[in-house]
C-alpha cells in the first residue's frame, strides 16, 4: 500500500526485481489487469544473466478505483501526482512507465510534466492526441455488439445492480476480442470484480475531453527526449490512425503493431507481447 501526499490509500504490489516499470491501467475507473503481464516478465527476466536485465513491475489501482480507497478528488492532475507518489515509494528517481488506454494517456501526461522522472515509456493501445476516434470508435463497437444491442440498451438505460453492472461491462468488453472465446476473456477481464468507479471515470474523462488538446500536445510531445514505445493491435476498434500524430510528434519513437491483437494485446498475444517489452526496455532504458 502507498500513501498519496493528501494521504489516500493506494494499492500498490510488485512483482519481479531490477529496474521499476509502474504500470497504468485503464479506465478511467478500473483497476490493476496487469497480473499476468508481471508473471510473464518476471519469468522472462529470471532467464537474463544479469541483474541489469530484469524488470520490477510495480501494478497500482488508481485513485477511488479497485483495492485503493475509494476517494476523490478525481482529475488528470491528481492522478499525475498519484503516480509520482508510486514512483516515490519505489525510491528510485527515475522509472520506465507503462500505460494503457487512458493508462497510456496518464503516462504520456506524467512523462510530459516530469520527464527527469520517466527512464521510457510505453504506450499501449492510446487514442492519441486529439479526438477524432470518438465517433468511429462508437460505430466499431456498435457493430460489434448489434446482435445484444437491445439487452445493452435495456442495461444501460436502468439503475444496475452490482451484478448486472458487472454483465454489462463484460459485455463491452467482449467486443475488445475476436474469436470465439471473446466472452470467455472478457469474464477474466472482470474476474475480479471490483466495481466500476463513475464518479472517478465520468470527472477524468470530463476533463479530458475538455482540455486534451492536440494543437497544444503536439509540441509538448516534441520537446520530450524520453525515448517511447508504442504498441498498437491492428484490429483495436479505435482507429488507430489517431495515434499517428503522437508518433510524428515524438523524437524518440518506435512503433510496434501485433496484428493478431486488438485492445489488450497482452492478453491476446501474451508471450509476444512480454518479450516486446522486455527486449525495448534492455535496449532503451535498463
Amino acid at each position: 500500500m502507498t500513501r498519496a501526499d493528501d494521504g489516500c490509500r493506494l494499492w500498490t504490489a510488485g512483482t519481479g526485481r531490477g529496474a521499476p516499470l509502474i504500470a497504468c491501467h485503464g479506465g478511467p475507473g478500473l483497476w490493476d489487469m496487469f497480473g499476468s503481464l508481471a508473471s510473464s516478465l518476471s519469468s522472462l527476466s529470471s532467464l537474463s544473466c544479469s541483474l541489469a536485465g530484469e524488470v520490477s513491475m510495480i501494478r497500482w489501482d488508481q485513485r477511488g478505483c479497485g483495492r485503493s480507497e475509494r476517494r476523490g478528488p478525481y482529475s488528470v492532475a491528481r492522478s499525475v501526482a498519484d503516480l509520482d507518489a508510486v514512483r516515490a515509494s519505489c525510491g528510485a528517481d527515475r522509472v520506465a512507465v507503462l500505460g494503457h488506454s487512458w493508462g497510456a494517456t496518464l503516462a504520456l501526461r506524467y512523462a510530459l510534466d516530469h520527464p527527469d522522472r520517466v527512464s521510457a515509456l510505453i504506450y499501449v493501445s492510446g487514442t492519441g492526441l486529439g479526438w477524432d476516434w470518438r465517433d468511429p470508435f462508437q460505430r466499431a463497437i456498435a457493430a460489434r455488439l448489434s446482435a445484444c444491442a437491445p439487452h445493452r440498451a435495456e442495461l444501460r438505460a436502468r439503475d444496475r445492480t452490482e451484478a448486472e453492472d458487472r454483465e454489462l461491462a463484460v459485455l463491452q468488453w467482449s467486443a475488445e476480442f475476436t474469436g470465439p472465446d471473446a466472452r470467455r476473456r472478457a469474464e477474466e477481464m472482470a474476474t475480479p470484480w471490483f466495481g466500476i468507479n463513475r464518479e472517478c471515470h465520468d470527472q477524468i474523462w470530463g476533463e479530458v475531453r475538455r482540455t486534451w488538446r492536440e494543437a497544444e500536445l503536439v509540441s509538448e510531445c516534441q520537446a520530450l527526449r524520453v525515448p517511447v514505445l508504442i504498441i498498437d493491435g491492428a484490429t483495436d476498434l479505435r482507429p488507430r490512425w489517431a495515434v499517428d500524430s503522437l508518433e510524428r510528434a515524438l523524437p524518440r519513437v518506435t512503433r510496434v503493431i501485433f496484428p493478431d491483437a486488438g485492445h489488450i494485446p497482452w492478453l491476446e498475444v501474451p508471450g509476444e507481447f512480454a518479450t516486446m517489452v522486455l527486449d525495448w526496455l534492455r535496449g532503451a532504458a535498463l
